[in-house]
């Protein structure tokens, strides 16, 4: 492990104004967005959108880095240059997804555990052979008046923790995805309870294993209502509440905090991150954006499958990828999704 090679990394990667492209979807969940709009899914109409994405003009001045699926780090453009190499060409980090998904806990009914801990470092030895600087691993918690249990937390902090050092003993920085679902009817207060009890358990685990915390990224929910909870937080609620959640559990050393979207709409991904950065609280540490859906959903929409949409498509994507930037930097003005009118709101778009 080189601890200096790690931190200039993990400091790239949230640097002033950029976030992080999620596209690291499985050929089954990308399939699956594909047939809801018709698009056939193949290794080609695949690697065509990510080829598109990943050329759109322009959005290296704010993406960082781009989180890629084990399909998509292996495939070349039409030229027969990897993609990852088009990522580097253009200053972007690529990185790539290694878990293998969450499956069922043994003696945790309706808990997942997420796997792939097994011949983790000859994959991370050869991603990182591929271009891979960085690697993500993600964990869900279900939130109900009783759940997620110890057993499902401990479980997942422990993954997370033998990920987190496999990746820095290959030079290769751990994005720590702990997710606490907001798919639910809890309250903003419970969201913000779990999400305390998880992060001083991956911490725990972080730090039983060794991990250089100045080397790594912490990719974690915002506090938010869950999303059938009949009172929904403002968004000035739920940004005071996600910092006082984050300054008491994240150690200050951790050079970045990476949001995931988790299911909002793109437009409200980016109005909460913008409110969270406005705050005047001290933060410790970069904050920034690690989305998926939220930065691709209206560049999907778009292309069709379709070429004729190319361009279309990737206009979509500079937008939301520059509206993100700006949210960074509490910059964002809604007026800048003006002209995009196909965006979508959803339920927790309510008034600060």
């Amino acid at each position: 492990m080189k601890p200096q090679i790690l931190e200039a990394i993990a400091k790239a990667l949230v640097a002033d104004g950029k976030g992080i492209l999620a596209a690291d979807e499985t050929a089954g969940t990308l399939t699956k967005r594909f047939e809801r709009l018709k698009i056939p899914s193949t290794p080609e109409s695949r690697r065509e959108y990510r080829e598109l994405l990943f050329t759109t003009a322009g959005s290296p001045d704010f993406i960082s880095g781009v989180i890629m699926y084990d399909e998509t780090i292996h495939q070349r453009n039409s030229r027969g240059i990897p993609l990852s190499d088009i990522l580097l060409e253009q200053g972007i980090i690529p990185g790539i997804k290694v878990d293998t998904g969450a499956k069922p806990l043994a003696g945790a009914q309706g808990e997942t555990v997420t796997e792939g801990l097994d011949g983790l470092r000859d994959r991370l030895r050869e991603y990182r052979a591929l271009g891979a600087r960085f690697a993500k691993w993600r964990a869900v918690f279900r939130v109900t008046d009783r759940l997620p249990s110890q057993v499902c937390i401990s479980a997942n902090a422990h993954a997370l923790g033998r990920f987190a050092a496999l990746c820095q003993e290959q030079d290769i920085v751990p994005i720590v995805e702990p997710e606490v679902l907001m798919e639910g009817n809890h309250t903003i207060g419970r969201c913000s309870e779990v999400t305390a009890n998880v992060l001083h358990s991956v911490f725990n685990a972080l730090y039983e294993h060794n991990v250089l915390l100045e080397g790594m990224l912490l990719k974690p929910n915002m506090i938010l209502s869950g999303s059938t909870c009949q009172t929904q937080a403002s968004r000035m609620e739920v940004a005071g509440a996600t910092l006082r959640c984050l300054l008491s559990h994240v150690p200050a050393v951790v050079p970045g905090v990476v949001f995931l979207s988790g299911g909002q709409s793109d437009v409200m991904a980016t109005k909460h991150l913008d409110v969270i950065s406005r705050i005047s609280t001290s933060k410790p540490w970069k904050i920034t954006f690690s989305y998926g859906r939220a930065l691709q959903d209206q560049a999907l929409a778009t292309w069709l499958g379709n070429e004729n949409n190319y361009r279309p498509a990737q206009q979509a994507y500079y937008h939301r990828a520059k509206c993100n930037a700006a949210a960074v930097l509490g910059r964002y003005d809604a007026t800048m999704d003006s002209r995009f009118t196909g965006e979508s709101t959803s339920a927790h778009d309510s008034d600060s």
